[in-house]
């Protein structure tokens, strides 16, 4: 097993409050989109639904088939550090992405009739629909709670390092769950892009 040295930065990043270790300017997604909805600006709207949905799609991904591989690989007290300095940044991040991305979606879908019922394009917006409600329910239902339990273990003087490892993998797995979501919505997008 390998010695994990503690340096003053991340002694320093662990000590930090929750507050300050969140991904705030994440918030600038939703406060665009609020501006283009007030706005009816379709082309900011699509710009904040296209930027939030890649980074969303892009953080699932990477999360389930990258992160959650190395994980199993480090030890306990290295993985300890990595979950510690993870999921204080991701708590804020992928809801906020998540909830813009659909919010904005779903504007855009109605703006541009495709949720009319004549619309060819209708059955690809309701699969999106699902996708989405699916992806959302999964992360706000599971993901966040179980990231947030994590997050309570790490602050608690003698943290339980199984119930965080056990609480990280269902997250990591649900995660490769949803980077396959992620690569299905990517698919519908793609088939309303050009359809």
């Amino acid at each position: 097993m390998d010695a994990v040295v503690s340096t003053p930065a991340a002694t320093e990043t662990e000590s930090r409050p929750l507050v300050r270790q969140l991904t705030w300017w994440v918030l600038a997604f939703p406060a665009a989109m609020v501006v283009a909805l007030a706005t009816r600006d379709l082309y900011l709207l699509d710009f904040t639904h296209v930027m939030a949905g890649a980074l969303w799609t892009g953080t699932d991904i990477f999360m389930g088939f990258f992160v959650g591989p190395i994980l199993r690989r480090l030890t306990p007290e290295q993985r300890k550090a990595v979950i510690g300095w993870l999921v204080p940044r991701t708590l804020l991040y992928l809801p906020v992405l998540a909830l813009t991305t659909g919010t904005a979606g779903w504007y855009m879908a109605n703006w541009l009739g495709m949720l009319a019922p004549s619309s060819p394009d209708r059955p690809w917006v309701i699969g999106a629909l699902v996708i989405i409600a699916i992806l959302t329910v999964q992360g706000l239902g599971i993901l966040l709670p179980n990231s947030l339990r994590t997050y309570r273990e790490l602050q608690r003087p003698v943290p339980d390092l199984e119930r965080i490892f056990r609480l990280n993998r269902r997250n990591n797995s649900l995660a490769g769950v949803q980077g396959v979501f992620q690569v299905l919505i990517i698919l519908v997008m793609a088939h309303l892009t050009v359809g």
